[in-house]
């Protein structure tokens, strides 16, 4: 059963990945009105909250657009930074959403960011030691206790990350039609774009939480 249910999550995840690349190639051909680029937007929507201490720069690689709040900066991949396309704007609006987060203390993003040295370290030594905990578990069954603690904090990560992605979605999309940078036609595909990039984050914790449970009832088990 439990594999049937890893490979219903998997396949889920393909799918959610395939729709949200063919959302984005099909809107990044499509221009906003005012011509603005990814870099335009993101420079704009930060002024407009009043953020002047955050550079907007260009990185590289595809789907690689992040805010790091430790170096304060918004990097946008190349095929944003230059880019004119509702989809750009899009992707520009909601990294900013995250700095806005940051700069007005939004309580989800502020206990991920204090939970990012656990999750490094969980994330690091994780598989060995549920790796360990299996082999060893009518010996040693605090191995795999342990390591179901540091999966835990993995999956823990991945709902508070969910707030934090929904929450700067809808911060960007909320000043995208304020500011007027997306109209009555280009509104709806910001939208369905950003709504697609949300679909891979929630899949991601309901299959952290799957397989967390899958190990919680290996250890309980052992008991029967």
């Amino acid at each position: 059963m439990i594999w049937i249910i890893f490979g219903v999550f998997a396949l889920l995840s393909w799918l959610v990945q395939l729709n949200l690349k063919s959302k984005f190639a099909k809107y990044s051909k499509m221009p906003l009105p005012s011509g603005m680029t990814g870099r335009d937007v993101a420079q704009r929507m930060l002024n407009d909250n009043g953020i002047f201490d955050v550079k907007v720069v260009s990185t590289a690689g595809q789907l690689t657009d992040h805010y790091n709040p430790l170096t304060k900066t918004v990097n946008l991949s190349e095929g944003v930074f230059l880019s004119n396309s509702v989809a750009a704007a899009a992707v520009a609006a909601h990294e900013c959403g995250h700095a806005v987060q940051h700069a007005t203390a939004y309580a989800p993003l502020t206990m991920r960011s204090r939970l990012v040295p656990v999750v490094s370290f969980a994330s690091k030594w994780v598989q060995w030691v549920l790796l360990a905990g299996i082999v060893l578990l009518e010996s040693f069954p605090q191995i795999l206790g342990i390591g179901i603690v540091l999966f835990a904090m993995t999956t823990l990560f991945s709902f508070i990350t969910l707030p934090v992605e929904i929450n700067a979605s809808s911060r960007a999309l909320t000043w995208l039609n304020s500011a007027g940078i997306t109209n009555y036609t280009t509104h709806e595909p910001a939208k369905d774009a950003l709504k697609s990039a949300a679909y891979t984050y929630v899949v991601a914790a309901l299959g952290s939480l799957a397989t967390l449970i899958y190990y919680v009832m290996i250890f309980l088990g052992r008991r029967d």
